[in-house]
């Protein structure tokens, strides 16, 4: 079964009840003392069932939704009632063959990211080879609840984040997880390896940022790069001892090659600033080829934090849908851009630039459909900017709104009537009043929607859109929205989304209703999914590793709550 399986809503309050009963039942068990030679079966029932214990089961919490991962008790022994308190993974022989692989990925757990000590692989260690009836009763619910910890956590991302800061990071973790049916489903695997294999996300994104973790590890291995003193700035042409430790850091990370031996090293040579430009592009900096400030900066950045940056990112992946789409658009906030695909990832069909939320208004990271595109569309003015700007410009200047092409409507329902905005006291008008106006911008060179938008419905009333202001994405840090993207190059993602689908959209025909006045619906016979994500670490289809100004100051946070 796929692992949208795991996300069926099956623990119900009935059931818990009946499950909690069980567990009473269990609390009645008189266990016999045992032996400390050689364990039977038997025995470590007995002593598997002693190890549970009978725990007080919190029926308000349970009600209250907390997650059942949340309390290592109460999971253990609503799994265990299920099987009817026997061991799932040891026999009186030791561990089976399916506790070697679950120990093995536990153990592995670090090749994503993940800590594998929050998984008590030292515990079970060092229980591995005794043949202790209690030690092997303990095992087993060391490899128990490790496993489901450890199948959540790969296939959701940790519950910490959500837990400690559930506004900024709603999306992690999986609150509803069902532990019984996890297990259920590693015990009827036919191949253990396997069904584990495909927990985490399978996607080019995940997989290529997993790969540069491993290389960033092995540099930490080697004693990480040097560190660049301060002083002032370099410019190409300059001569000056530090550009030597310029050259060895980025021979370390890949911008400049490892044979460059140029005969003056202090000399800031042509090969050597455009090694610095890459540098540049590759950290979210200006591309000046000047080490001034900022690039000291970020070639002093450690490779722990580098990798620790790895790891908050692929926590972040392990959020989001693990299914991208065969075709589909993915939206960085935090690199201010947008790239589309094809053949699950494997194509990349654009890179462009966006803009995206102030501060104040942030951009949401969610997954969704688009399913429409708004060729010259009217702009609809959220109240929020009704209130917050337009009232104060009508105040001013009551012409305000007709200078711009903005309509005015007495109310937001579908017959309300259309109001001449000089004709009212708008200083007499609260913020609450303004609310329950309709502003609506026509098409046209003045609306900051620009010529074309593409829909996709969600609760953050987020979308695509062109702009009338191109000239924002000149700027390397380009968060000036409201919270909705603004593209660089509309057309192409036009033409990206339309490519395949019925009505004949070709380039032509797109050019032509674009340039028209004229407003043009177009449905998309097959909707394309788009990701927006917020990533601050991410590895280009070149294979090089990128790491961004974390806009919004999450990493921070994040780490926080992860480690």
């Amino acid at each position: 079964m796929s692992i949208s399986g795991l996300k069926s809503k099956s623990t119900t309050l009935c059931w818990f009840t009946q499950t909690l009963l069980c567990i009473s039942l269990l609390c009645l068990l008189v266990s016999p003392a045992v032996s400390h030679s050689a364990a039977s079966e038997q025995q470590i029932a007995l002593e598997l069932q002693k190890h549970l214990g009978c725990q007080p089961i919190d029926l308000v919490q349970l009600e209250n939704n907390t997650p059942l991962l949340a309390s290592k008790d109460i999971c253990l022994a609503i799994i265990y009632t299920k099987y009817d308190s026997t061991p799932l993974w040891v026999s009186s022989k030791g561990p089976s063959y399916k506790a070697r692989i679950i120990f093995e990925y536990l153990q592995d757990s670090e090749k994503h990211g993940l800590n594998p000590l929050i998984y008590q692989v030292g515990e079970i260690r060092q229980l591995w080879n005794s043949k202790n009836a209690t030690d092997l009763a303990k095992l087993d619910t060391l490899l128990t609840y490790n496993l489901v910890h450890y199948i959540h956590d790969i296939s959701y991302g940790q519950l910490s984040p959500s837990v400690t800061n559930p506004q900024l990071f709603p999306e992690a973790g999986y609150r509803d997880f069902n532990p019984v049916f996890a297990i259920q489903q590693v015990r009827f695997a036919n191949n253990i390896k396997d069904y584990l294999e495909q927990l985490p996300p399978q996607h080019v994104h995940y997989t290529s940022l997993k790969n540069a973790l491993e290389k960033y590890r092995i540099i930490a291995l080697q004693g990480g790069w040097p560190y660049l003193p301060e002083g002032l700035k370099i410019f190409p042409g300059n001569r000056d001892t530090r550009v030597a430790i310029v050259r060895e850091r980025l021979k370390m990370t890949g911008e400049l090659a490892q044979e460059s031996n140029p005969p003056d090293p202090y000399r800031y040579d042509l090969e050597l600033r455009d090694a610095v430009i890459k540098f540049q592009l590759r950290n979210g900096l200006k591309p000046d080829g000047v080490i001034g400030i900022n690039t000291r900066g970020a070639l002093n950045v450690t490779v722990d934090e580098r990798i620790k940056t790895i790891r908050i990112n692929l926590a972040r992946w392990r959020w989001q849908s693990h299914d991208l789409g065969s075709k589909y658009v993915l939206v960085n906030i935090a690199g201010y851009n947008l790239k589309a695909y094809r053949d699950m990832g494997q194509e990349q069909a654009l890179d462009i630039r966006v803009v995206v939320g102030k501060e104040r208004h942030q951009t949401p990271v969610f997954s969704n459909i688009i399913r429409q595109i708004d060729i010259n569309p009217y702009w609809t003015i959220p109240t929020s900017i009704a209130k917050n700007e337009e009232l104060p410009k009508l105040r001013k200047d009551p012409g305000s709104l007709k200078q711009r092409n903005i309509r005015l409507y007495s109310s937001w329902n579908g017959n309300a009537r259309e109001l001449d905005s000089t004709s009212i006291d708008w200083n007499s008008v609260s913020p609450g009043q303004m609310a329950g106006y309709r502003l609506r911008q026509d098409p046209g060179p003045k609306n900051p929607l620009g010529r074309i938008k593409f829909l996709f419905p969600n609760r953050y009333d987020v979308y695509l859109h062109d702009t009338s202001s191109p000239q924002l994405f000149n700027y390397t840090n380009r968060d000036f929205s409201h919270g909705c993207i603004r593209v660089s190059d509309p057309r192409a993602l036009a033409y990206f989304l339309l490519e395949d689908q019925h009505g004949d959209w070709n380039t032509e025909r797109i050019d032509t209703a674009y340039d028209s006045n004229s407003r043009k619906v177009i449905q998309l016979s097959r909707p394309i999914p788009v990701h927006i994500t917020y990533q601050t670490s991410w590895v280009d289809k070149d294979g090089t590793i990128h790491f961004n100004v974390d806009v919004y100051s999450r990493d921070k946070k994040l780490a926080n709550a992860l480690f």
